[in-house]
Parts: C-alpha cells; structure tokens; sequence
C-alpha cells in the first residue's frame, strides 16, 4: 500500500491477517458468487430452464473475480451488486442471463453478511476459550498467594491473586456463553425476495407456493444453515447486528476492565505483563516498562464498545421494509468491531500467558495494611479476653486513627500494634497471631479450586478443537 493513503491499523498493526481475510474484498465477493450459484442450483433442481453447464460455468469462477471490471462497471452503473453481476456475466457469458434469477441486492449482501457473522463468531470463540484457558492455568498457580483485596479502590479484606483473576476469566465466560448463544440463534436470511414476501420467486414457479418454500430451504441448506429466519423485509432483521456487536462489547468490558486491573496491580508493582528483553518502555524515562499490551487492550476494547451503538440506531432507524442509510454504517461498525474484539483477545491471552507476580512487594503492602484489616478480629479475640466490646472498639479506633496518621501525615509505618500491645485493655490478646493473612482469605483457594472443576473443565471439554487452535500473533 502507498504510504501517502490512509490504512486501517486495525488490520496493519492489530488484528489477525485471519480475521481480516473473512471480511476482505475477495472473502466477500467469491461469497455472493458462491450464493448466486447456490440459487441457480436449487432454481434448477426445482425445474426451471437452467442447464448444468451455465451452473458449470458459474462455479468455475467462484474466485477468480475481476475486480478492475466490475470497478469499470460500477462506475457507470451506480450499484456495486448489479457492478459484480455484470463482471460475473462477462467472465460466464452463457450463464449472464440467469444470475441474480428473481433475487434483490440484499439476497447475495445480507445473506454473505450472515456467513460472515458466523464465521467471525467462531474465531472470536476460539480466542475467548484460550483466553479463559490461560486466565484459568494462572489462578490455578497463584490460588493461595494472599494479597489485598480492594473495594472503592481502597485496601479491604485479603484474598489471592488467583481468586482475583477467577472474576477476570468469569467474565470471559459469561461472554462465551453469550456468543454460543448467538451462534445458535444464528439464521440465514434466505430467498425471500425484494420487500421479503417472495412475489418474484412466486411468479418464477408460476403462483406454486410450495417450490417458493423448498428454494428458500435449498438455498440454506446449500450454504450450510438449516433454517433461515422466519420472515425479513428486504433485510434481515438489524436487530441481528444489534445483538452480535452487544455481545462484542461485552467481550470488550471484560477485557478492558481486567486490563485496568493489571494496569493498577502494574503500578503497584505486584503484578506484570510480559515485557520483552529489548522492548523499550519510553523514549525518554529508560527505566520504564509500561504495561503496553494492557494499555492497548484497553484502548481497543473501548473503540469497540464504542461501536455497538452503531448497530443500535440503524435497527431504530429502518423504516417499514428497509432503508439505505444502513449500509455504510455497517461496512464500517461490522468488520471492525469483529477486527478489534479479535486483536484485544490475542493482547488478552498472551497478557495472561506471560503474567509475572512479585509476592514479596505483595506481602509488603499486605503488612502495611493488614493491622487495620485485623481490628475486627482483634476486637472479638478482646471480648472474649472478658472486655467490654464498646470499650474496645472505641479504643481500637483512637489507636487506628492515630496510627493513619503517622503512616498519612509523617510517611512512617504503621504502628498500630505497637500502640494496641501498649493498652493494658488487650493484654489478653495475641496481637502477633492475629496478623497471620492466611485467617482472613476465607475461602479463597478453595473457590478458585471449585471454579476450575465447576466452570472452566466443562468448557476444556466442550471446546477442546478451539483450544488447539492458532493463537494468533500480537503484533508490533
């Protein structure tokens, strides 16, 4: 490509050339060639005067398309399906006159747009099970590393890093369960005909409803579906696109909301991503290693949430039957939103698969908060020492108050214990055992143990050839 024109950094810079092959000019029009066959197919099959030799003809050049001419034709026609029906005729002279037999544009654009939608779907599932996969191996392997829990951002109660990046993977999951979902709502659009009622195909089978209803059949079953959606207008139904690109943004919350965790955890330096051994952080700060791939993560989830808003208006928008303002919109929010859920994925497994965690700084910050985290456990220890529990909880929170003090106003440590062994109120009480992290983690391993046999096997088990598959490449 010429460096002085625009290129879409979503395929030179982040998405998988796989991705981008499904939604490529050839992808797309090979596709409407192989959707013209389909119907001349299952019109033949059904008795109309089309021979085996224009249907030969047509298969013949299925891939091989010449984009100048219908580029040519376009130019002067103003219609990129009847562009490429032209361009399809002049390479299939003896089969020009029965392509697009009884069909609208929408036949050969929604119906490709359906098997794209598929498709697409099933990479993104793919990435969401290694992603879960990988995110699974890590909470396995951190499941009792104590660290601070955190609620409004501030330091709560304990729990384990591998407990934390359960929640990570359990969005993940809740994700995939809603792309299943909609790969299985999935429809074709099928044969149904230029405002969706099928006068054209009607009239070609002279006013023989059940042929009309067997070309619809044909059709899907020939292009790999069992049953297309009940009734359309010219289009199938947008609130189609409106569902996927929600499920999209879905993955992208997920994905964004775990990236600005690690990106906190990063700053704290208790955990990591992957940093290569001659990757530079900044230009300027030599020492810096940035969390890039989290960064990035973030930036592309959040365009892609961005976009499920586009799939939103134009369902609300589509007047009676069908209006054109949608196409372009879609050109754009379709691929895209499938080309930046497919890079954030990549970025999130291989995030996940290079995590390092650095529990001494962890134990450190757990040390520094943990005297105030322990006070309710002090405080029943000293109640059942025989004190008085309002005595002791007011005494509890003087000594709190002045030792966040010391640690807020002078930068020295926290001293609590120190100033509670000095209150003859809890000599009964050892304070020492009492700042073992391990008694306020709960259940936390545990959990993670029950989430890996409860949630994450099944999914190991029902998508095993998904876990095999490529992982794609993180790229730049």
């Amino acid at each position: 490509m010429s460096a002085d024109i625009y290129e879409n950094p979503l395929i030179s810079r982040y998405s998988s050339a796989e991705m981008s092959r499904i939604w490529s000019p050839q992808k797309k029009f090979s596709t409407w060639r192989r959707l013209w066959v389909a119907l001349a197919e299952a019109q033949r099959e059904l008795g109309l005067d089309i021979s085996e030799a224009q249907i030969d003809q047509l298969r013949s050049a299925i891939e091989t398309i010449d984009f100048d001419r219908a580029r040519q034709h376009e130019e002067s026609l103003r219609h990129d399906v009847m562009a490429h029906v032209h361009a399809y005729g002049d390479q299939c002279p003896e089969a020009r006159g029965i392509i697009h037999l009884g069909a609208t544009s929408c036949y050969v654009t929604d119906n490709t747009d359906l098997l794209l939608l598929r498709e697409s779907l099933h990479i993104i599932r793919q990435r969401l099970v290694q992603t879960i996969d990988q995110l699974a191996q890590f909470s396995a392997q951190q499941r009792d590393q104590a660290c601070l829990g955190f609620t409004h951002l501030q330091p709560a109660q304990p729990t384990t890093v591998g407990k934390r990046a359960t929640l990570w993977c359990y969005d993940l999951v809740l994700d995939l369960a809603e792309v299943q979902h909609r790969l299985d709502a999935l429809r074709f659009r099928g044969v149904k005909g230029t405002t969706g009622t099928q006068a054209t195909f009607l009239q070609l089978f002279d006013g023989d409803h059940a042929k009309v209803e067997s070309l619809d059949r044909l059709v899907a079953e020939k292009m790999g579906f069992e049953t297309s959606y009940a009734v359309t207008g010219q289009t199938y139904s947008r609130k189609i696109d409106a569902q996927v690109l929600s499920v999209l943004s879905g993955i992208g919350q997920s994905a964004h909301k775990a990236g600005s965790d690690l990106r906190i955890l990063q700053s704290r330096k208790e955990v990591e991503e992957p940093f290569g051994s001659k990757q530079i952080g900044s230009s300027a700060m030599a020492y810096k290693r940035n969390p890039m791939r989290a960064e990035r993560m973030c930036g592309l989830a959040r365009y892609a949430i961005s976009l499920a808003g586009n799939a939103d208006n134009t369902l609300a928008t589509q007047w009676m039957e069908r209006t054109l303002d949608d196409s372009a919109n879609r050109r754009l929010s379709l691929p895209q939103a499938f080309l930046a859920i497919d890079a954030v994925l990549i970025l999130y497994r291989n995030v996940a698969d290079g995590l390092v965690v650095y529990p001494q700084v962890i134990a450190k910050h757990v040390a520094e908060e943990l005297p105030f985290l322990a006070t309710e456990k002090i405080l029943m220890e000293g109640v059942r020492a025989g004190g008085d529990r309002q005595d002791l909880h007011e005494r509890i929170r003087v000594h709190s108050q002045e030792a966040a003090k010391v640690v807020k106003e002078q930068g020295g440590a926290n001293d609590l214990i120190d100033r509670l062994q000095n209150d003859s109120a809890f000599a009964g009480v050892d304070l020492q055992a009492a700042l073992d992290v391990r008694q306020y983690i709960g259940r936390a391993p545990e959990q993670v143990d029950a989430f890996l046999s409860q949630v994450v096997e099944p999914i190991r088990s029902r998508y095993g050839d998904d876990l095999r598959g490529d992982a794609g490449e993180v790229r730049v």
